[in-house]
């Protein structure tokens, strides 16, 4: 059985949705950022990187989403939720995955994570301060240029949906309208109404 650690309010939830769509066997379990569990000696030493998600396999453990929807839709070949027999769609995939996680979920944290990139106060607070601008940025483009319809690779559902759901759903808390973004804005909704997402929810929903 695999076994996912996850926090609420995380992008962790993109890999909840993929493991619930593939049917997978798996276990899920919350780790308290509230009471720092992240950084406990025990969660250390299955993700020495402190964060989340971490997705225990019979192989070993796995982090980063990216990897892990990936490592989802290629163990569970019949949920069909990658292009595996198609190298171009699948590098487009992956190239829309990365783009999310190395640029996105970085441009969101600087809200609130600016002690990872500079030392000084000061410096924090112009980082959130522009993190509205730079969030709208990345969505402008992502719903111009990304966004094939209805979901992201076009007709065919993909691991791409439940991370563009995920960060979308930070939107709000970021200072940004959603509503801005007709194409990113549909794709939220129709993910809304898919019963796993449904079915997962109120796990993810947390301080």
């Amino acid at each position: 059985m695999l076994k996912l650690y996850y926090a609420p309010n995380s992008c962790a939830l993109a890999s909840h949705i993929a493991l619930e769509e593939a049917g997978a066997n798996y276990e899920a379990v919350a780790v308290d950022f509230a009471a720092e569990a992240q950084k406990s000696a025990d969660y250390l030493a299955i993700n020495p990187k402190g964060r989340v998600p971490a997705l225990v396999t019979g192989q070993g453990v796995l982090t980063e989403t990216p990897a892990l929807l990936l490592y989802i839709a290629q163990s569970h070949p019949a949920a069909t939720l990658a292009p595996l027999d198609n190298p171009f769609a699948l590098a487009e995939a992956q190239a829309f995955n990365n783009y999310l996680c190395a640029t996105v979920h970085v441009a969101h944290a600087h809200r609130r994570r600016g002690q990872r990139y500079a030392d000084d106060p000061g410096a924090w607070k112009a980082m959130a301060a522009k993190v509205p601008h730079a969030m709208a940025e990345c969505f402008a483009y992502i719903d111009r240029d990304l966004v094939k319809g209805p979901w992201v690779l076009g007709q065919d559902y993909s691991i791409c949906d439940p991370y563009l759901f995920t960060l979308a759903g930070w939107l709000e808390s970021d200072g940004v309208d959603r509503g801005k973004f007709p194409n990113v804005e549909r794709h939220y909704q129709a993910m809304s109404e898919r019963r796993a997402v449904q079915d997962i929810m109120p796990a993810h929903v947390g301080s």
